[in-house]
This record gives C-alpha cells, sequence and structure tokens, in this order.
C-alpha cells in the first residue's frame, strides 16, 4: 500500500473552501451590491459612467463581489446591440507604479489580441501611456477597468488621472473607460493628489468586517457542500464564525479555519470535526496569518516594516517614529520607490499594529519632550526576513539587514565574554 491515499470519510467536495470558489450567489452584502448595481447600471443605459472603487479589510467580499457583479454586466449587455462592453483585470499586488500598472494593462489587452508583450522597461511612461490608450482604442466601447490591490501604487498615482481624462484629452475616441479600483486601505483616497481626487469623480463602495452572524450565512452553504452529511458537529460552523469575527471579520479566514479544521480531523482520521479541531486549527492559522499579514502588505508597508527590521537587526529598539521614518526614505530612494509623508507611515504602523506584527508604546516625558510613540516588532526578525526575502524588489535590503543582525549577534555574543 502506497504512502498516500485517498480518504474520502470528511469531504465531500472541498472545491468549495477554496480560496479561487466563487459561489453562485454573494450572501450578507446585499445593501453593497445594490450600490455597484447602481454604480455600473449606466453602461447598459449606454451613457457615461462614473468610476467605482471599493475599499474594505482583506476578505470582506470585495473581490468576490466584482466577479459576481461584472458576470452579470457582461451577460446581460448582450441583450442590447448598442452595448459594446469589455472588461480586463489586472492585480496590482506587485506593482508599485502607474507605469507598472499601465505597461501590465497594455499587455493584458495586447495578450487577448494576440499581440507580443511590451518590455517592462525601455520605454517613457508617456509613451507607454500612448501604447495603453492605443490598445483601448483599438478595443472600442465601453472598457471596465479593474484594479485590484490599487493601493500598493502609493503615491504614483498618474495613472488614475490619465485614464479618466483620455477621452476628453483626444488621447482616445472610440473606447469608454470605466475604472472600478478595489482597496484594502480606507485611507486610500485620501492620499491621492487632488488632480487625482477631482478627476477620478467616483462613486465609492465600503465593505466592512462580517460579524459572527454574517459569517454563518456565509459558511453553511460551503459546509453542506464540501462535508460528507452529518461528519459536522453542530458547535463547528458557529465557532469557526465566531473566531473569524473576533479577530479580523474575514470570511476568507472563516473558510480557511473551517478547511484547516476538517483537515486535521481527516489526519486524526476522527469520525467527525468536533470543536477541539476548530480551536486546533485556530492555533495553526494563527501562526500561518502572521507571515501571510506581512506577504499581504503594500509595497509602502513593506518598506516601512524593513526600516524598523534594520533598527530591531541593530539592537535599536524600541525606536521613535522620526528615526524609522528616516530610515523608511533611504530604504525607499534605494529601491528607486516613492515615499509618502511621516503622517502615512505611521498609518501603516497602526495597520501592522493590529495585524499583531509589531509593538507599539507611548512615552510620556513631560513639558520637555511631551508625548511620542517608539515601535518594536513582535513577530521573529527572522519571520520578517524570510518574507523580504521572497519578495525580490526587498531582496537585497533584507540581505543587508540580515548582515546587520548576524554582526550585531557576533558583537553581543563577544561582550557577554567580558
Amino acid at each position: 500500500m502506497g504512502m498516500f491515499q485517498r480518504d474520502d470519510q470528511v469531504f465531500a467536495d472541498a472545491e468549495p473552501l477554496d480560496d479561487s470558489y466563487e459561489p453562485e450567489d454573494i450572501r450578507e452584502r446585499d445593501e453593497e451590491l445594490e450600490k455597484y448595481q447602481r454604480a455600473l447600471q449606466p453602461i447598459i443605459d449606454n451613457r457615461p459612467t462614473s468610476n467605482t472603487f471599493l475599499y474594505g479589510k482583506t476578505g470582506t467580499g470585495k473581490t468576490v463581489a466584482t466577479k459576481f457583479m461584472l458576470s452579470h454586466l457582461e451577460s446581460d449587455a448582450e441583450e442590447y446591440d448598442d452595448v459594446d462592453l469589455s472588461t480586463v483585470w489586472v492585480s496590482c499586488e506587485n506593482l508599485s507604479s502607474s507605469y507598472q500598472v499601465a505597461v501590465a494593462l497594455a499587455n493584458e489587452l495586447r495578450q487577448n489580441q494576440s499581440k507580443d508583450r511590451i518590455s517592462t522597461t525601455g520605454y517613457s511612461q508617456q509613451r507607454v501611456f500612448d501604447i495603453l490608450y492605443e490598445e483601448l482604442d483599438a478595443l472600442g466601447g465601453t472598457v471596465v477597468i479593474v484594479l485590484d490591490e490599487i493601493d500598493n501604487i502609493g503615491d504614483s498615482d498618474d495613472i488614475l488621472y490619465g485614464l479618466p481624462r483620455a477621452r476628453s484629452n483626444g488621447y482616445v475616441e472610440e473606447v469608454r473607460p470605466v475604472i472600478v479600483g478595489i482597496s484594502n486601505d480606507f485611507q486610500f483616497r485620501d492620499n491621492l493628489s487632488p488632480k487625482v481626487k477631482d478627476t477620478l469623480a467616483e462613486k465609492e463602495i465600503l465593505f466592512p468586517p462580517y460579524d459572527a452572524n454574517q459569517l454563518r450565512s456565509i459558511l453553511n452553504p460551503r459546509a453542506e457542500k464540501a462535508f460528507h452529511d452529518g461528519i459536522l458537529e453542530e458547535e463547528v460552523v458557529p465557532l469557526c464564525a465566531a473566531f473569524a469575527a473576533q479577530d479580523t471579520g474575514s470570511a476568507r479566514q472563516a473558510i480557511r479555519l473551517l478547511r484547516e479544521a476538517g483537515e486535521l480531523a481527516q489526519a486524526d482520521e476522527a469520525e467527525s470535526v468536533t470543536e477541539n479541531h476548530v480551536r486546533a486549527a485556530q492555533d495553526e492559522l494563527e501562526k500561518n496569518q502572521l507571515y501571510e499579514g506581512m506577504q499581504e502588505l503594500t509595497t509602502q508597508g513593506h518598506a516601512v516594516l524593513c526600516a524598523l527590521a534594520y533598527y530591531q537587526a541593530g539592537g535599536e529598539v524600541p525606536i521613535r517614529s522620526r528615526s524609522l521614518y528616516e530610515r523608511y526614505v533611504k530604504i525607499c530612494d534605494r529601491l528607486d520607490a516613492d515615499s509618502v509623508s511621516e503622517r502615512r507611515v505611521r498609518d501603516h504602523l497602526s495597520d501592522m499594529n493590529m495585524l499583531g506584527l509589531i509593538s507599539v508604546y507611548e512615552r510620556n516625558e513631560g513639558l520637555s519632550a511631551g508625548r511620542y510613540h517608539e515601535y518594536e516588532l513582535d513577530v521573529p526578525l527572522d519571520a520578517v526576513l524570510e518574507v523580504l526575502l521572497s519578495t525580490n524588489r526587498f531582496e537585497d535590503v533584507a540581505n543587508i539587514i540580515q548582515s546587520t543582525a548576524t554582526d550585531n549577534n557576533r558583537l553581543q555574543s563577544g561582550l557577554s565574554d567580558y
């Protein structure tokens, strides 16, 4: 008998517990979907359409709602001869500038037309924009451009200025671009340049975290499909929903917790999935969540984390935000990336504190120094470096930090001998 054998005692069909699964209906987002439908309705009416931006933390349904709405929009548009609709979707997860987004969009459009991709270097930004406009105009009609995780571009927001104005500026004639931006950062719009805010003229849809009852509603139909009848004990789904609601309010977290509990029960060759399996799964996922939280940070978030890791490696923590900001700016310069304001860096630090990645200490030294904050990592430096080393853009900086940590450890070890 081989090492691996099929075991179908627990799972009937695990696909509904996969991150890529697209449900037939979207639960607990009626109000948001109604706003979304109103925002996209002008496309069917064949009239100018506002850009739409979706805000909400990871796992609150923004992406799945967008796929759901665009699927219905494309299907319904086929009923009208005078509606010429196309969609193009670009994930900005590893894109940190408008230039990179424009290249990705142009290549996505060229790929759909079996054309060669353009290089990510060697062109001026205006030339890349011109190529993008040419591809859009060749497509014609209304083109819905989905920019997922758009907050990764930080202050490099020229693409959000150029696309909405492309028609009025005469760069395109046959196409009407409509932007759908998806952001994990509620404050992303606040940091856009005034000219972009004025140009976008967008509708905003906020996706708040789910509560426990909403998560139960989302989990129940998936659980019914994923597990064999009677295999889940009664408290399993409510406990998964409660754990996720208390933490992030993320449906993705609740679904992963349910899947992990099932896999633990399978490994135990248990007759049912129990509350104990859920609690064990929660412990396991909490460890993984720290890594995931670091991996899902934006480019700016990684740069801030890098700056803090630098001081952690040198044993200079906790560190004040002023010094941390100075190091952050140097890291951005080394990466040839735009830096954001010190206030914005503090926002990133606040997000990392909520994720459990760092600790924040408030100091009060009276009239002489007043109140200020100091920061240090709340996760092992090795774990931070592992994530940064796996991100191509930060690999060189992470190697430098790793060398600093090694040298500091040697120094401390040498001093301890005296």
